[in-house]
């Protein structure tokens, strides 16, 4: 198995006797997008701070590749790292500077060839939608702006690894898509990005692999659809043409009857609710079903031919957003009532869970 690029090890941070990082191991490969979420004051600036060695560990290290691809503690006194980029927290520049001014500055310090600095700066800022003002000052910007000339000065030097804190902040539905966009073309291209953010919805379409962090530890890092297996928590969302008639639950127990085999019947004892219920937010179908791609078909075939007359299908999905939310949900409070196993588990079809 390849070696990782960028490698926490018991990574601690204590300010007095608030320990912020409490042992943080983590294993990040060559053209990933690991998505680091946790909600606000879980710990991910303070460890992207680490990285970047802004701040020092109390206890613990980081390695990161070097050019010989080897790996290297990252606080040892060395030029030969491969090149990161980082947006930390909320960008702030000189208000009466301009993007082509920071971004000149910025490249020149990082020693990018003088040559093609010009270049580099336009097309990332024709990238963001930035280049009409690259010539304007930065305290004429809004808040979605001077966030994209963050991700742009993060991309910069065209580094190997890209890290991102909340890189959605302020930026408008259409900017995040595009952000999300950008994401995979630059896996496509061969790096390595992490992504911290506290709005797990934003990110998980372009993850690999999520580590999820609460109270300065990691209780669970693996790919969505392990995360999603282990808890066996799969949803179909079915947006329905007009409400069901639903008098006395009729309806919903003959579904029940006629779906059962294909049902997550554990729902009822964890959610003290049937596995199929009508989404009182909506008024559309929700049903918990047991995760197979065979029992989706037939679920979706008895809808259809059987129930046709009162249930008119608009659209038939898995909600993988939705599910994420609730996972992350179920595995916070376990945390929190001390519940998740000690085991560290990294490799095959297992979800990673600490306590």
């Amino acid at each position: 198995m390849a070696e990782p690029v960028l490698k926490l090890i018991n990574l601690k941070k204590k300010y007095g006797k608030f320990t912020a990082i409490n042992e943080i191991n983590l294993d990040v490969y060559s053209g990933e997008i690991i998505g680091f979420v946790g909600p606000n004051g879980a710990g991910k600036t303070t460890v992207i701070k680490m990285i970047a060695n802004l701040i020092q560990p109390t206890s613990g290290g980081i390695l990161v590749q070097n050019i010989k691809g080897e790996l290297q503690n990252i606080y040892s006194k060395s030029n030969n790292y491969i090149d990161f980029g980082f947006l930390i927290d909320q960008p702030y520049f000189y208000k009466d500077s301009t993007p082509k001014q920071v971004l000149r500055y910025l490249a020149r310090a990082q020693h990018y060839p003088k040559k093609e600095i010009n270049n580099r700066i336009d097309k990332l800022l024709k990238m963001f939608n930035l280049y009409q003002w690259k010539d304007e000052k930065i305290k004429n910007f809004s808040k979605g702006m001077r966030q994209k000339l963050g991700i742009a000065q993060a991309l910069l030097i065209d580094p190997k690894i890209i890290i991102l804190d909340e890189p959605q902040t302020g930026l408008d539905p259409k900017a995040r898509i595009e952000l999300r966009t950008l994401l995979r073309k630059l896996q496509r291209n061969g790096k390595t990005i992490f992504v911290a953010s506290h709005l797990l919805h934003e990110i998980s379409e372009v993850c690999d692999k999520i580590a999820l962090i609460n109270q300065g530890k990691i209780i669970a890092f693996n790919t969505i659809e392990n995360l999603e297996n282990n808890l066996k928590t799969n949803l179909i969302e079915c947006q329905l043409l007009k409400p069901i008639k639903n008098k006395n639950n009729n309806i919903i127990d003959i579904l029940i009857k006629a779906l059962e085999p294909y049902l997550d019947m554990n729902m009822i004892s964890e959610l003290n609710k049937k596995p199929i219920y009508i989404n009182p937010d909506n008024n559309n179908l929700d049903i918990y079903f047991d995760g197979s791609k065979e029992s989706m078909a037939e679920i979706l075939d008895i809808l259809v031919t059987r129930f046709k007359p009162e249930i008119r299908l608009v659209s038939f999905a898995q909600q993988r957003t939705s599910q994420l939310e609730r996972i992350y949900a179920e595995l916070l409070n376990e945390y929190n009532e001390q519940k998740i196993p000690s085991t560290i588990i990294n490799k095959g079809e297992n979800v990673a869970i600490a306590r």
